[in-house]
């Protein structure tokens, strides 16, 4: 965790020696920065081994209680199952170095952390763009929505979204092999982060720049701009119902689920902005909102989604009724 000026490595490969994941701002001037920091980042580090239980719960809620063996749930199953392994993906070396100062991980290791963090990231876009989906169809076709979105169509869906994932970032991974590595071997996140990783080279990074932002791109940017688009859709037919009422009713039932979006894009844009236009902000707000991008979504989607909806909230109620009897 310790980082201050890194002698840099004259190795051309990162193989043998690995790679030191450091908290880029770590040893900042200032000591309260530091301490602000670290105290930050253990409390989402707590919060997010808690949620990473919840959601193994919401997982059981959904597959034990039949009421909630519909389409919406079998999608918010799957983003629950996303957001545990983004959560798992993450914690495995941040805990190591918060907890026990072990920052040191094999290049290999890495990426296969950065593959399942990417993968899963992507995996999350692509639920949330289903799920938008599946608000359009309930909204727009309400009585062909079970014969729509039937289990086989949603279990297809499933499966597409990972192979999507897994074809278009194993180029983007695999291709970070041919690259040498001769300057520091410091990561500046507590977990392995594509752009820098690329940093650490001392080769030509064009290709690897260019196949990565064609696969976030092809992914996580074109659902992001599909459920915009989802929702003017679904706010044309819900502003063409005639009473008050049922609009209400319709706007309500997507309430959830554009919580769920806002949380997940909102950080990865401004993770984004940061990285791009944020050369003067200081260190330690870089690795806060990286880590925040990666946290706050598996720490706040059964938030939204117990306290919203109203099926899930009586079933947990009916589960701790039940264990306090």
């Amino acid at each position: 965790m310790k980082r201050n000026k890194v002698n840099p490595v004259s190795e051309p490969s990162m193989d043998d020696e690995g790679v030191q994941e450091g908290i880029h701002g770590c040893r900042p001037m200032e000591r309260k920065e530091f301490e602000g920091a670290l105290f930050c980042q253990l409390s989402i580090d707590h919060f997010n081994l808690y949620f990473s239980s919840n959601h193994s719960a919401t997982k059981g809620i959904l597959k034990t209680d039949k009421n909630l063996h519909e389409p919406m749930y079998y999608f918010l199953s799957m983003l629950s199952t996303t957001d545990l392994g983004l959560s798992v993906s993450t914690l495995v070396t941040m805990l190591g170095i918060f907890w026990f100062n072990a920052g040191e991980i094999s290049f290999n290791a890495c990426l296969s952390q950065m593959f399942f963090i990417k993968l899963f990231t992507v995996m999350e876009s692509s639920v949330l763009l289903a799920m938008a989906f599946d608000r359009f169809v309930a909204i727009s076709n309400p009585l062909r929505y079970a014969t729509i979105l039937t289990d086989s169509r949603i279990t297809q869906i499933g499966v597409a979204i990972v192979i999507r994932g897994t074809l278009t970032l194993t180029p983007m991974v695999a291709l970070l092999t041919r690259l040498s590595f001769c300057l520091s071997h410091v990561l500046h996140h507590s977990y392995c982060f594509h752009p820098d990783v690329m940093k650490l080279s001392c080769t030509d990074t064009r290709i690897n720049n260019a196949v990565g932002l064609t696969a976030m791109i092809s992914t996580v940017g074109v659902d992001s701009i599909l459920i915009p688009v989802s929702y003017v859709l679904i706010t044309k037919i819900v502003l063409s119902i005639a009473s008050p009422e049922d609009r209400k009713k319709g706007f309500s039932t997507c309430i959830s689920h554009i919580g769920a979006v806002a949380v997940f894009y909102i950080p990865l844009i401004s993770l984004s902005f940061v990285h791009r236009f944020g050369k003067r902000v200081p260190a330690y707000v870089h690795t806060m909102i990286a880590n925040t991008y990666l946290l706050i979504p598996p720490v706040m989607n059964p938030i939204i989604y117990s306290v919203k909806t109203k099926q899930i909230r009586k079933a947990v109620i009916k589960i701790l009724h039940s264990k306090d009897t």
